[in-house]
């Protein structure tokens, strides 16, 4: 009897425990076919509220910027950098001292890739992002995607 009111004490904390766990972006991940051998990979966030994620572009002494890491594949050639799709706010923040650039609501990041042949292949990588809101900031996160070419 002991056990089992051991197990449903612990189910329920457990289950409290991960209720509070924040996670204030959604990420979506697809390739856009342009030409025979072309694609954009597309990594789409939709933040919630009043949370924010850094631009790529903010600078040292701030906070963690978004960073994309693609994997080596021997089938592609990634083409120029990651492009930031979203309106881009800067502001000067009192708790880093300096300013910083963030995006809200809807962000993309695309990439360009071409095939060197006519195999099918993945793409795959992660994206690493610190979200934060008025008062708070979460740790720095980490998503991996794998998305078909074909």
């Amino acid at each position: 009897m002991k056990k089992i009111i051991y197990t449903l004490l612990f189910t329920i904390v457990a289950g409290v425990v991960s209720a509070q766990i924040k996670d204030p972006v959604s990420w979506t991940f697809e390739a856009k076919k342009k030409t025979a051998d072309t694609y954009e990979v597309v990594l789409s966030a939709n933040i919630q509220g009043k949370w924010h994620i850094y631009s790529q572009k903010t600078g040292k002494g701030g906070p963690i910027p978004t960073k994309v890491n693609f994997k080596a594949n021997p089938l592609l050639n990634i083409t120029g950098a990651v492009k930031e799709v979203g309106k881009v706010e800067k502001v000067y923040d009192e708790i880093f001292q300096t300013d910083v650039l963030y995006l809200s609501n809807k962000v993309q990041y695309i990439q360009t890739v071409k095939l060197k042949g006519k195999a099918k292949t993945n793409i795959t990588g992660t994206i690493e992002y610190m979200v934060c809101d008025d008062a708070q900031c979460l740790p720095p996160a980490k998503k991996t995607f794998d998305i078909k070419l074909q």
